[in-house]
């Protein structure tokens, strides 16, 4: 009995110190939140896994009338960004609420007591919100940024908002200010006690905002003004699209082996080949040959054989829903890319239909559209063997993009067993190559009206240099594997002497791009095939160099980090808020800023690099491929909501965060696009290489083009002595 008496007191005070204890650190989810609005909503799915009871209502005023003294009131629109008729706050109902002491959030209302809210939103793409006041946690801060994308706002005049939507330049802070853009009030206070929202913050699971870090702020600053509790966590995130691991997860013996699988795989939950069934879609979206975008592509359309091409990806918009529109362009270098990965993973993984789509688009860019007939396709013709750049462009030649094509389609060639298109692949590279001037330099394009005006010899024999090897080097790297099989002593001659005059010239007379990092990707290739054909002193020492300058921002993830070049660059510079999103452009605003960008750097570091391991054998180039290997395995998209992205690599990742965060300024492919060709292409051709412990080099090794190549060349380049 006495061990009982001294057992009941001391367990009731145990219970009491525990609650004391539970209460004191501010975990009040035992209380209830009353709530207006879709029990789908973001935020309410959210606090209800963190384990807040919530209890629904059918209007506003409901949930008001029935909340307990003090507690916290949520009302949302039931479904945004449509406006919703019941979602009005009467002055009856904030007399209800300040008599109670309610905490009120109100979001995206119709009416409000001394508002003059617009009966239609306005809809948005470029702006982003903008903090305006100290009040948030780490990480935001005055002027930084937070993605609500295709924000939809009603626009209203408020006091001393806490965050503002506006169109700013910057990577992560509006570096600008608010200065000469317009911006409207998203987040704001009416009094200590009712929070209001403009837009749709709640909306930020289905809408993808980011980065995670500074929307976390926001949510536990608002879940912190309804509980009255300032140390609120935030334990079970849910994300749409997330990389496939963490930062220092460790990855599985058969986790790069599975990325080439779902990157193969992601070619066709995208449904980017086009079916007969809805190629009018294309013709309808892609023909706009400056603006070729249109609405995603329903999961229910059925894949083509490749036979009509295959699309260029997503644009970088992302919608209210978290979806994103497509590139419905048929691009010339995509359609090669594409074919050189389809093949590859059709070898490692016996896969006939990989195979069969690879073959066929390459019957696609030779036969079946307009990429090489008319000119390009008649012998007597100075366009002759030329690529168009898209079926809209046709007469239009980058040699990047005719580089990339051809690349791909020799690797597709050899994976296939094929010589089928040896002699097309010739010409297109003898095409380029008696367009080039007498040091090895194109310029970045050239049009066919100008090559049949002009004549060919007048290409040749021009004295230009363009020292930019993200459009001249890789063309410089085919004449390096043409000459290697044919011993054709001019494709040689001219790409030493480019390269020669580059490598002099670097880096202050570069012309860098969106990235510095950009050019030195693309340069690393022509070097180590160079070094391949002619290893000398001079010849390893250019590829150490730039092996060791891109690796200078080789992160400890293995990412690559972008950085701005010295000097005006070859876009618009940002010097003003009104030029965000008016031309191509960088990730970042500033070097020392922790983005990666798969479009343009590492994709092609992770090619070139892997070549000159093997061209060298170099330890230290083989460690820096593996690292950046096993980065880009680790941030490849995985989606169970959006199927289309689920294997895909977008443009931009921000790995000081381990984040889809970047800069969105560039007009064409900003931050969160996806490209069939350039990015998924050379990463998961490239991720089967490693994995097979072999090299592009290598691959096309037993090719046997010298057969149709020298009569070939002696007759396209039988005018170039005179």
């Amino acid at each position: 009995m006495k061990l009982k008496k001294i057992f009941k007191p001391a367990c009731l005070f145990l219970t009491v110190m525990l609650i004391i204890n539970f209460q004191s650190k501010g975990l009040t989810k035992s209380s209830n939140l009353f709530f207006y609005g879709n029990i789908k909503n973001d935020l309410y799915l959210l606090l209800k896994r963190e384990g807040y009871i919530l209890k629904r209502f059918s209007t506003p005023g409901a949930a008001v009338k029935a909340a307990s003294r003090g507690s916290g009131v949520l009302i949302v629109a039931d479904n945004y960004p449509q406006i919703d008729p019941a979602n009005r706050i009467t002055a009856k109902i904030l007399s209800e609420a300040m008599q109670k002491g309610l905490k009120l959030y109100v979001e995206y209302p119709t009416s409000f007591p001394g508002l003059n809210i617009p009966s239609e939103a306005l809809e948005t793409n470029l702006e982003r919100g903008v903090i305006t006041k100290d009040v948030f946690a780490a990480p935001l801060k005055n002027m930084s940024l937070v993605g609500i994308h295709n924000c939809h706002v009603l626009p209203v005049q408020a006091k001393d908002p806490l965050i503002v939507l506006a169109k700013v330049v910057g990577f992560d802070k509006a570096e600008y200010g608010l200065e000469n853009t317009k911006a409207y009030p998203l987040l704001f206070k009416h009094n200590n006690n009712i929070m209001i929202s403009m837009t749709g913050l709640s909306n930020f699971e289905r809408g993808r905002y980011g980065p995670t870090d500074a929307i976390q702020s926001v949510l536990k600053f608002i879940i912190s003004h309804l509980t009255s509790h300032s140390d609120v966590t935030i334990k079970y995130w849910h994300q749409d699209v997330k990389p496939m691991f963490e930062r220092r997860e460790i990855l599985s013996a058969g986790a790069r082996l599975n990325s080439v699988k779902k990157g193969a795989d992601w070619f066709y939950k995208g449904r980017f080949f086009p079916d007969k069934s809805w190629s009018s879609d294309v013709s309808k979206y892609g023909s706009d040959g400056t603006k070729p975008t249109g609405p995603p592509i329903s999961q229910s359309r059925i894949n083509g054989d490749g036979k009509l091409g295959v699309l260029e990806g997503h644009i970088s918009t992302i919608s209210y829903k978290g979806d994103q529109g497509y590139r419905y362009w048929m691009r010339a270098d995509v359609q090669g890319e594409v074919a050189m990965t389809l093949a590859a993973a059709g070898k490692l993984f016996n896969n006939q239909d990989y195979k069969d789509k690879s073959a066929n688009l390459m019957e696609y860019v030779f036969k079946n559209s307009n990429l090489r007939q008319g000119p390009k396709n008649d012998p007597a013709s100075a366009a002759y063997g030329l690529i168009g750049w898209a079926t809209t462009n046709a007469g239009t030649f980058y040699g990047d993009d005719n580089s990339r094509a051809i690349l791909g389609m020799i690797a597709a060639s050899s994976y296939l067993k094929t010589d089928k298109w040896d002699k097309e692949l010739t010409e297109a590279i003898m095409g380029n190559f008696r367009t080039t001037g007498i040091k090895g330099f194109r310029v970045d394009r050239l049009e066919e009206a100008d090559i049949i005006k002009n004549g060919w010899p007048y290409y040749w024999n021009r004295d230009v240099v363009n020292i930019s090897p993200h459009f001249e080097s890789w063309m410089w790297a085919c004449y390096l594997w043409l000459y290697n099989k044919t011993a054709y002593a001019p494709l040689l001659e001219r790409t030493k002497k480019a390269i020669k005059i580059t490598m002099d010239a670097y880096p202050e007379k570069w012309l860098w791009g969106s990235s510095m990092q950009t050019q030195r990707a693309r340069m690393i290739l022509p070097l180590a095939w160079l070094v391949r054909i002619e290893n000398t002193e001079e010849h390893r020492q250019w590829l150490d160099k730039m092996i060791n300058e891109i690796l200078k921002y080789q992160d400890e993830s293995g990412a690559i980090s972008e950085e701005l070049g010295k000097g005006k660059g070859m876009f618009k510079a940002l010097n003003k808020n009104e030029d965000y999103g008016t031309d191509e452009g960088s990730l970042i605003f500033r070097n020392g800023e922790k983005v990666s960008c798969m479009l343009y750097t590492c994709n092609f570091a992770l090619f070139s690099l892997n070549e000159a391991a093997a061209a060298t054998g170099n330890t230290k180039y083989k460690a820096a491929t593996e690292k950046l290997s096993d980065f880009l395995t680790r941030i490849q998209v995985q989606s169970k909501v959006h199927p289309d992205l689920d294997g895909a690599w977008l443009r931009g990742f921000d790995y000081g965060r381990w984040d889809y965060w970047a800069s969105n300024s560039d007009a064409g492919w900003g931050a969160w696009c996806t490209l069939t060709g350039w990015i998924q292409s050379w990463i998961v051709t490239t991720q089967a290489q490693i994995e097979q412990k072999e090299s592009f080099w290598e691959v096309t090794a037993t090719s046997k083009i010298n057969d149709v190549a020298k009569p070939t060349i002696q007759k396209m380049m039988k005018e170039a002595d005179k």
